[in-house]
């Protein structure tokens, strides 16, 4: 099976940026934040330290920070 496409070398767009800064905000982590932009972790986190957007989870598997996510934004509403 093929791998997905990149954005190889591709100027970030305010779009990408603003993306980016949702999915850092809802706790991803660079590695799942770059699978959804299309780009490469090593490329989401240098943009990310460039314009000063944290991503708070450091590498877990998919199904525990989702988790996480969820009891984050359950615990938001209340």
């Amino acid at each position: 099976m093929a791998k997905s496409a990149r954005k190889h070398n591709a100027p970030w767009t305010p779009a990408d940026l603003k993306k980016m800064r949702a999915l850092a905000k809802s706790k991803l982590s660079a590695r799942l934040a770059a699978k959804e932009l299309g780009r490469s972790t090593g490329a989401v986190k240098y943009k990310a330290m460039v314009e000063g957007i944290r991503f708070r989870f450091i590498d877990q598997p998919a199904g525990v920070q989702i988790k996480l996510a969820r009891k984050a934004k359950r615990a938001k509403k209340k």
